[in-house]
């Protein structure tokens, strides 16, 4: 959707809290420096108020063009929007929308981020064909969805709660397996990616030692997980000798189809947004 200097495009970022988002950040870096005169400002908005909200972006009411959805709305809004893409309904979360004649339509652009930040870290991560997910949470179906999408021919879904693995596999289709946590040794053998999508190690509470070496000597160990930057599970590994990634691309990627969407321009991640975001980080540490 472009925009004009008497009419800039406003576009948004809902959740429930909101004040910790990074989008405005994000987006913000990149209206200054396509010189573009919209916005994209955070707006809280309660789980009962989110009806009101879409009424009011289908009306035109709100004014604005579009914007991110964000914790907890990312499910719920797919019984609200007029239409939802295939990747946003495989994955059964939406976090991004946008109006298009007069209807609010959604998609999922975290499977997106996820490959593209990987593309761009640690090219021919997708020449692999087994792959071990830690967590079996909302994250972990965007991640499934990149993963089947780049041709792997084997995902194991490791979970503290089997049966929560088990709900993935049946989603998701044969290529899936679903396990519980004491199965973790004997899949990561062999194995050419494990992904972690769980908070494990940010409690507080200790990592359980993870013996990455096993796994196929290019594996690649990413986490989706940005604060800190290098967690334990990423330490972890980089100290026993494993190409690691961090998952702050994976926010920073997920971004760009949104703003093309509501801007009309494609924006690029560059290591300057990477320091900006970063240095935000460590100012709220």
């Amino acid at each position: 959707m472009a925009e004009s200097e008497s009419n800039p495009t406003r576009a948004f970022v809902i959740g429930h809290p909101i004040g910790h988002s990074r989008s405005p950040l994000i987006h913000g870096y990149w209206l200054r420096l396509a010189g573009l005169p919209g916005s994209y400002q955070p707006v809280e908005v309660a789980p009962a108020e989110l009806p009101v909200f879409i009424r009011a972006l289908k009306d035109g009411s709100s004014g604005f063009a579009g914007g991110n959805v964000t914790i907890p709305h990312k499910e719920a809004v797919l019984d609200l929007v007029d239409e939802a893409d295939p990747v946003a309904r495989e994955i059964g979360a939406a976090n991004t929308l946008w109006c298009e004649n007069g209807r609010v339509m959604a998609t999922n652009t975290d499977s997106h981020g996820f490959s593209a930040n990987l593309d761009h870290q640690a090219p021919g991560w997708d020449t692999g064909r087994t792959a071990v997910i830690l967590g079996a949470g909302g994250a972990s179906r965007a991640i499934i969805h990149a993963l089947l999408s780049r041709g792997f021919s084997t995902v194991h879904v490791v979970n503290r709660t089997e049966t929560r693995a088990r709900a993935l596999v049946e989603a998701f289709g044969p290529r899936l397996q679903a396990h519980a946590m004491a199965e973790l040794p004997v899949l990561l053998r062999g194995a050419d990616l494990f992904v972690n999508t769980t908070s494990l190690g940010m409690d507080g509470y200790a990592v359980p030692e993870i013996d990455f070496t096993v796994m196929n000597p290019q594996a690649l160990v990413t986490d989706i997980v940005y604060v800190p930057l290098e967690t334990p599970i990423l330490a972890m590994a980089r100290r026993q000798g494993l190409k690691t990634v961090d998952g702050l691309g994976m926010l920073l990627h997920q971004a760009a189809p949104g703003f093309e969407k509501w801007f009309g321009t494609r924006p690029e991640v560059t290591p300057d947004l990477r320091r900006l975001i970063i240095a935000d980080m460590e100012a709220h540490t």
